[in-house]
């Protein structure tokens, strides 16, 4: 199987046999109080910067996630979709825990993005695997449910099975 995102002009494909895929994670407020900062202020002059540099370093996909304290992310996060798209034609992978910031940034984004990501918890299912499924995009998931994340591997199997089923349904 593969798995392909698109960007401006760019087509990023990834699966078994395929190249390592690099994700640029460096958008990301966690630990990063300069950056957290500035997106309370609606400012992303460090989000331009930060993509601009790793998509220049050779990066495959820009990871977008503005969480944090007091930040909106339903507005900030397609704001800051749109910034990574003036400085970059690499696809961009959503990340956020918030379903309508989600959505919000799928809406500005005119190609075919990855989320990061859904889960195997019921809730997280219903919310994101239909936004997945109206998109068209792709989707990280991540194997745990309800009880947290799984010890050993077959647990961690029968929950990405579930999240299957329930995306093929």
């Amino acid at each position: 199987m593969v798995t392909v995102v698109t960007g401006k002009n760019t087509e990023v494909k990834f699966g078994q046999g395929l190249p390592t895929v690099i994700i640029a994670e460096r958008i990301n407020p966690t630990g990063r109080k300069n950056l957290a900062e500035e997106l309370r202020q609606g400012r992303l002059d460090i989000v331009k910067t930060d993509a601009k540099r790793q998509s220049d370093a050779g990066a495959h996909i820009i990871d977008v996630n503005v969480g944090a304290v007091s930040v909106n992310e339903v507005e900030m996060l397609p704001k800051a979709v749109k910034k990574v798209m003036e400085v970059t034609d690499k696809p961009i992978c959503i990340d956020s825990a918030n379903p309508k910031a989600i959505k919000a940034a799928l809406d500005v984004y005119p190609y075919k993005a990855l989320i990061n990501s859904v889960n195997g918890k019921e809730e997280s299912m219903e919310e994101i695997l239909p936004m997945v499924k109206e998109s068209g995009c792709a989707v990280i998931c991540l194997t745990m449910d309800e009880a947290g994340i799984k010890n050993d591997v077959e647990s961690r199997l029968n929950v990405a099975r579930k999240i299957i089923k329930r995306a093929e349904a």
